[in-house]
């Protein structure tokens, strides 16, 4: 057995799909890290990518096209988004509740609308995307395969990752995003739109949501089932946190999830004997020891939750 497991190809296989687990984690936390800077807690994650895998399938079944179905995965992630916006931006409701109703909400839709589009077949599939290998950088011993020979997906997340790291540590623009997260009255007095700029976190909260649900259908599996996202999206939650509201930490947290996730995948293929239910649960153990690890640590927006009403005391 452990013959098995300590060999290149066993290792080189299970950091490839940790990649691949991790990617759907990473989108959806940077979406979550982007809501909270500006003081937005959605804990409807889960619903948002729900819904950026189920219309990202529709669309992707009915048009036979993967990008017209990423397309429609994130306007369902960025409807969902935007209902849990005007809730707890313009109407000032608890987000606790507002996020967790959308949860449930969107696996009732979702689970719905997909028993009328199946219209009693219990099955149906799409093409997923394709990998592209990228020359020289494949072929690093161990890592190469696992990170360069990805789909574009992926590769488009090393920069966005970047690119929102540079955001908030380098622009004007971004230090306003963070400035209503750590306290919204002072940036309105400073001249800072608070609610337009919530509401622009919002909309790319749906988006990258939205992409993480549909990576799931579009590279994953080539399908939707209901709650298919099996927690993804408060596991994404709890990648924010234990990466300490940094898009480099947040997304090595979402690698650990990830590699947790296909370890368990990996382990039940080699036939390790232990009980799969047990083994089914090591990515949500991990993900409950990191965060044990993480208290006192936190660094969350000081403003986080709190829904800013303009002149109120």
């Amino acid at each position: 057995m452990l013959e098995q497991i300590f060999t290149l190809t066993f290792m080189t296989a299970f950091l490839a799909a940790a990649v691949r687990m991790a990617v759907p984690l990473a989108y959806a936390a940077m979406g979550e890290l982007i809501a909270e800077k500006s003081g937005i807690l959605n804990i409807g994650m889960e619903g948002v990518m729900l819904a950026g895998a189920f219309f990202s399938f529709a669309g992707a079944f009915f048009t036979g096209s993967i990008f017209l179905g990423l397309v429609c995965g994130i306007l369902g992630g960025v409807a969902v988004s935007m209902v849990h916006g005007v809730l707890s931006i313009h109407l000032a409701k608890d987000q606790s509740v507002s996020g967790i109703s959308l949860n449930i909400f969107a696996l009732g839709v979702t689970s719905f609308l997909y028993k009328l589009m199946s219209s009693g077949d219990t099955y149906k599939q799409i093409d997923p995307l394709s990998r592209m290998r990228i020359p020289v950088l494949a072929d690093i011993p161990l890592v190469g395969s696992a990170l360069f020979e990805q789909d574009i997906m992926t590769y488009v997340l090393y920069f966005l990752v970047a690119g929102i790291a540079w955001f908030y540590a380098k622009t004007s623009l971004g230090l306003s995003f963070a400035a209503i997260g750590e306290n919204p009255r002072a940036a309105d007095a400073a001249g800072i739109p608070v609610h337009k700029y919530q509401y622009i976190a919002m909309v790319l909260n749906g988006i990258l949501g939205g992409v993480g649900g549909a990576y799931l259908v579009l590279v994953q599996v080539g399908n939707f089932t209901e709650n298919m996202t099996s927690g993804r999206g408060y596991i994404a939650l709890a990648a924010v946190i234990l990466g300490r509201y940094v898009p480099g930490g947040i997304l090595a947290a979402s690698f650990l999830f990830g590699a947790a996730n296909a370890l368990q995948i990996r382990l039940q293929a080699v036939g390790v004997p232990l009980p799969p239910q047990a083994l089914a649960m090591l990515p949500y153990v991990i993900t409950l020891a990191a965060l044990l690890t993480s208290i006192g640590k936190n660094q969350k927006p000081e403003a986080l939750s709190r829904p800013y009403v303009r002149g109120a005391r």
